[in-house]
């Protein structure tokens, strides 16, 4: 089993950056992806990227150039850093780790985004 933990949600304004953190614990296959999605109020949940062990990521069309993921592996966490936020990106980001056709998730954390 893996635990994930989120941190870096928040509160900012339009234009602005944060930095999501998940760090996961527990049994760790070596081969894994670990990425983020998104859920906005009324919205469904959609993939915001993701980082496999090996380092091959996939993004959002609408956000690739705003939003980078990145990988610790000695750590086990993953990073999403989200640059000119806007608005729309408002929403409670989930964490998620994946191996062997499981699928951990985070609890989740709130960014909102003011205009």
């Amino acid at each position: 089993q893996v635990q994930l933990v989120e941190s870096g949600g928040g509160l900012v304004q339009s234009g602005g950056s944060l930095r999501l953190s998940c760090a996961a614990s527990g049994s760790i296959f070596r081969f894994n992806t670990m990425g983020w999605y998104r859920q906005a109020p009324g919205k469904e949940r959609d993939l915001v990227a993701s980082m496999t062990s090996v380092s091959t990521t996939t993004y959002a069309d609408s956000l690739k150039g705003r939003f980078t993921i990145s990988r610790d592996n000695a750590k086990n966490t993953v990073y999403l850093q989200m640059n000119s936020l806007a608005p729309e990106d408002t929403g409670v980001y989930f964490c998620y780790f994946q191996a062997l056709s499981q699928r951990y998730w985070g609890q989740g954390t709130q960014v909102t985004v003011s205009s």
